[in-house]
Parts: C-alpha cells; sequence; structure tokens
C-alpha cells in the first residue's frame, strides 16, 4: 500500500511538472506573436483572395514589420468600427487597415508614423451623371462605418443637403450603388479606383479632401510604436515601402 502511494505521489508531481513546463512554453510562444487586427474588405489593402487567405498591401506590410521585429503574425479579421475597441481592451498588439490617423482616434490610440495618404473619392454608376459635389444634393451618400469618410460625409453635407447611409463595409457600398439603394459611395480613392475598374463604375475625385495619411494604430502607451516607427523609417529609406506601393497600389493610381 504504501510502495503505491508513493508512486502516485510522485507520478502527480511529475504530470504537474509537465503542465508547468507545457505553460511556461506556451507563454514563451504567445510572447513571440504579434496580433494585428484588419478589416478584410478593403482591396487593395486588405482583402480575401479566392483561396480566402487575407492579402494586401497592409499585409504585406505587416509580415515585414514582424519579421523585422522577430514575431510570428496573427491575423484577427473584424469590422472596421471595432477596431479601435480591440485595441483599446488589447484583443490585438496593432491595427493596419487602411486606418487614417486622425485626430479623433488619436485621443484613444496611438498611431505610428504616416505609410501611404490616398485622399478620397465618390463613386457613381455610369449612367449616373453625377460629377460634383453640388450635384449631390437630394442624392443618397453611402460611407462605411467608423471610417474617414463617415466624419467627411457630415462636413460636405454641411454645404451640401444630401443623406448618409452607413453600412458595414465597403463591398456592401458597391452592392447598394449597383442596386440603386445609394446614389454614391464615398470611400478612399485608392480602394475606389479598384472597384471602378472592375465594376465598370464612374466617380469623380472630393476636390474638399484634406485628410490624413495611413497609419499603424497601437494601444495607448504601446512599445511597439517606437518598433515600428523604425522599421518604417528603415522601409522608406530603403526604398521595400514604394516597393509595396508599386506592388499593389500601382494600378489604382
Amino acid at each position: 500500500m504504501n510502495n503505491k502511494f508513493v508512486v502516485s505521489v510522485l507520478m502527480m508531481i511529475l504530470s504537474i511538472g509537465l503542465i508547468g513546463c507545457s505553460n511556461s512554453s506556451a507563454t514563451e510562444n504567445s510572447e513571440k506573436t504579434l496580433v494585428m487586427g484588419t478589416s478584410a474588405d478593403f482591396a487593395p489593402f486588405e482583402s480575401r483572395n479566392e483561396s480566402g487567405e487575407i492579402v494586401g498591401f497592409d499585409i504585406d506590410l505587416a509580415n515585414h514589420i514582424a519579421d523585422e521585429l522577430g514575431y510570428n503574425l496573427e491575423i484577427k479579421d473584424m469590422k472596421f468600427d471595432g477596431l479601435v475597441g480591440a485595441l483599446q481592451t488589447e484583443k490585438v498588439d496593432m491595427v493596419l487597415a487602411g486606418m487614417s490617423a486622425t485626430e479623433k482616434r488619436s485621443q484613444n490610440v496611438d498611431f505610428s508614423t504616416q505609410y501611404n495618404h490616398s485622399g478620397e473619392m465618390f463613386i457613381t454608376n455610369k449612367d449616373a451623371n453625377i460629377e460634383s459635389l453640388e450635384q449631390l444634393k437630394g442624392k443618397t451618400v453611402g460611407v462605411q462605418l467608423g471610417t474617414i469618410q463617415e466624419e467627411g460625409a457630415k462636413k460636405i453635407q454641411e454645404k451640401v443637403d444630401f443623406k448618409i447611409k452607413r453600412v458595414d463595409t465597403s463591398s456592401t457600398l458597391i452592392q447598394e450603388l449597383k442596386t440603386n439603394r445609394i446614389d454614391v459611395a464615398y470611400m478612399d480613392k485608392a480602394a475606389a479606383k479598384g472597384y471602378i475598374k472592375e465594376q465598370n463604375l464612374g466617380g469623380f475625385e472630393d476636390p474638399t479632401s484634406s485628410s490624413p495619411g495611413m497609419a499603424v494604430a497601437f494601444p495607448k502607451g504601446s512599445d511597439l510604436k517606437e518598433d515600428v516607427n523604425k522599421v518604417l523609417k528603415e522601409m522608406k529609406e530603403s526604398g521595400k515601402l514604394e516597393e509595396l506601393k508599386k506592388k499593389w497600389l500601382e494600378e489604382s493610381k
């Protein structure tokens, strides 16, 4: 009996030791994982290809940042208007989602140096004959929730009387436009030009656009900001950032 008891105790101790080692190993691995939030509905910055894989300018940029800093990259896909909240609750370490570094967002998150600036554009159906801000009067303009275009539409609305319709994704905006549920879609220029080309649509650039550029977002006080800024600086100096722009954004210019 005593021998059996001793053996049982030893096995329990060994089991606890193994669990401890396992947890320690898991902690070490998690420390090497960089969790990135994005909204994979914003080509050419982030979207899913035919295989369902998330690809785009921001994805290549994030992978390069992770490689340079010695992390494995984990991507979490979510709605755009939930990204800032995910940073605040530290569900993600950073966000790359074509996000403009606005003063309003800066109250809740920290931003890296800007890595791209596109501007904004209005998208219409080919036969809509809408080519200026004045012609938006009485129309319905669609925007994506939580985007800088939502804020921009409100400002333009102060001078031109039109309705604003908010939707969750940029692809939904295009569906709403093609089915005539909205008259105009308002979005980032690089993304807009891609849709115009692919869907045979019309459009015109926002002449009032003065939006800030896109940047990587972090939780307030994140140590990652300084490290990522160093990588971005190196990428600009080496030409790597321009290389990514040519790969993903050249056709949108």
